[in-house]
């Protein structure tokens, strides 16, 4: 049986590693994570689909699809404005990533926290609810108003984890930001406006006490090992302890669309290049894990 990932996903709240066919696979804080990238990197195909051409695709890049295949996603997303006639209820959030990080989004209601915990949002608040074009109205008046970005570059997010000032300070930037919202006019004509109530996720992506990131994996390569303790995930990271000690951060988005196998007790360390912090670059089974 191939092992065909598909990135991490967080059901009920829990990371794990999606597979081609449905299967996941829970992670679990302290585990030990050792396997290795094998072949070339495919593209996995859009909207539940599979690629035509199972079109090569370069190592580097965090979307993993082929031009043909990432159009196809992008026509079906939300985010892309491609769909205006969605009835389902929608909820306008506040989230923060990190001192002076903030962004103001949208989710469908039904997916509860889940698009928070998939952008790695270490605090939020909800702001309101109502219908999709209502929420996505007020999500770009109040980017506008309050001069927030659309989004946060991972590398920034990635780096203020490792840093991060206690659960208090966290949750008042998020109600500053929540306070000067509500103060904006007009958007609560078509949201029904929601209380503050901040929500944390350092425990569920286990952040406290992270040392400091040592580097970051820029791509795996046919071949090359991952062997390390897993220390924490949020969004689509994973954090993990090196057999030599570093604190080396693994962006599951890379991992989309290569066949894993299990290194084996023998892996010991990174094989696949690895971004130092501050600059330069180093060099069929039950369960994989």
């Amino acid at each position: 049986m191939e092992w065909w990932c598909r990135g991490l996903g967080w059901g009920g709240g829990v990371p794990g590693l999606r597979w081609r066919g449905g299967k996941v696979s829970p992670l679990v804080y302290g585990q030990r994570l050792a396997f290795r990238a094998v072949g070339v990197r495919r593209c996995p195909g859009a909207r539940g689909n599979p690629c035509p051409l199972a079109a090569v695709v370069p190592g580097r890049t965090t979307g993993g699809r082929c031009p043909e295949c990432a159009r196809l996603d992008r026509a079906h997303s939300v985010a892309a404005d491609t769909i205006a006639d969605d009835p389902r209820p929608y909820r306008v959030y506040l989230a923060w990533f990190g001192p002076g990080m903030t962004k103001v989004g949208i989710t469908a209601e039904a997916r509860g926290e889940a698009r928070l915990l998939e952008q790695g949002a270490v605090a939020f608040s909800w702001l309101g609810r109502g219908p999709l074009m209502a929420a996505r109205r007020t999500e770009e008046v109040l980017r506008q108003a309050l001069g927030v970005p659309d989004r946060v570059a991972y590398e920034r997010k990635r780096a203020a984890r490792h840093a991060l000032p206690p659960a208090p300070e966290r949750a008042r930037e998020v109600e500053e930001l929540y306070r000067r919202a509500r103060a904006v006019g007009g958007w609560t004509e078509t949201l029904e406006p929601l209380e503050f109530a901040a929500r944390d996720h350092a425990g569920a992506f286990h952040l406290d006490g992270l040392p400091r990131l040592d580097g970051t994996v820029t791509e795996l390569v046919g071949g090359g090992v991952v062997s390390g303790r897993l220390l924490a995930a949020a969004g689509p990271d994973l954090h993990l302890r090196a057999p030599d000690g570093r604190c080396l951060a693994l962006d599951t988005r890379l991992m989309g669309g290569w066949v894993l196998e299990a290194a084996g007790e023998d892996a010991e360390g990174f094989s696949v290049p690895v971004t130092v912090a501050g600059g330069a670059n180093e060099g069929a089974q039950e369960e994989l894990f």
